[in-house]
């Protein structure tokens, strides 16, 4: 039998040497590809993502329900996620704190984060003690969303408060802008939105903000990775994907691929949130 011609009865070949197999779906369907080096691999392993959502979102084409992300995590290397839903940033802070925790008390890969609207932060006290009596350690900003500036009163009093309470911040918007009000402080801060032309001014704040961290979802830069750890080590990055509005596999193969050992791959993948999880 010829490589060109298919069995007879319309099975898969048994792949040759090579980096390359094709799957047959159904009848009319074109076979895929699949080539190795796009097999998940243990480099890509992650073992918490610090940015996921679910729920309703205006900018995007589709609402994307729990149970979808979770089936989408599943399908991916990342092990844990921290998650919460769109109806706290977008509708209601109090109901949208309460929805996320109820919905994934029994979601044990997922861990629940907190929110707190900063342009009503009289009542950020109440949000904040409510999450901190359901053991939410995590609080993500939208302060893009929500149009807060570092300098409103509305956003310092929020701040100030969950640093009070020893709560780590996800922080969304340009580090440049938030990161020096919050400087001085002893928080620990997760910048969200890195993007690698700012690179060089995030790690200049962290060579004397141990708490500060950022994502490296933005990092496009041919060695942004590599040079935030020859700067300042692995202690100041983690992974967060955008999940389910960025795909997961571009992000796993860049920290794959990065030109840096295992032990500080394992670190940002890993361990730096399981240290804020202590």
């Amino acid at each position: 039998m010829s490589e060109s011609t298919p069995p007879a009865n319309g099975s898969a070949q048994r792949p040759t040497s090579g980096s390359t197999q094709r799957t047959t779906g159904r009848a009319g369907e074109s076979a895929q590809r699949t080539y190795e080096w796009l097999r998940p691999s243990p480099e890509e392993h992650i073992g918490w993502d610090v940015d996921v959502l679910y729920g309703p979102w205006p900018r995007h084409p589709h609402d994307t329900g729990l149970d979808e992300v979770r089936a989408h995590l599943r399908q991916s290397p990342v092990a844990n996620a921290l998650a919460l839903s769109t109806r706290g940033p977008l509708f209601d802070d109090e109901a949208g704190n309460a929805e996320t925790i109820r919905d994934l008390d029994d979601c044990p890969e997922l861990l629940p984060v907190g929110t707190v609207d900063v342009r009503d932060a009289l009542t950020a006290e109440d949000r904040l003690d409510e999450l901190a009596a359901a053991g939410v350690r995590f609080l993500r900003l939208f302060t893009l969303e929500q149009a807060a500036e570092p300098g409103f009163p509305g956003y310092r009093r929020v701040v100030k408060l969950a640093i009070d309470r020893g709560m780590v911040l996800l922080h969304d918007g340009d580090p440049r802008r938030f990161g020096p009000p919050l400087t001085d402080r002893g928080a620990d801060v997760v910048f969200l939105d890195l993007h690698a032309y700012l690179l060089a001014d995030f790690l200049l704040m962290a060579r004397d903000e141990p708490g500060f961290k950022a994502t490296t979802r933005m990092l496009s830069g041919p060695d942004s990775i590599e040079r935030a750890v020859d700067a300042v080590g692995p202690r100041h990055l983690v992974f967060g994907s955008r999940t389910p509005f960025m795909d997961i596999s571009p992000q796993t193969m860049k920290l794959r691929y990065a030109d840096i050992s295992p032990d500080d791959r394992a670190a940002i993948a890993t361990k730096n949130v399981e240290e804020l999880l202590a």
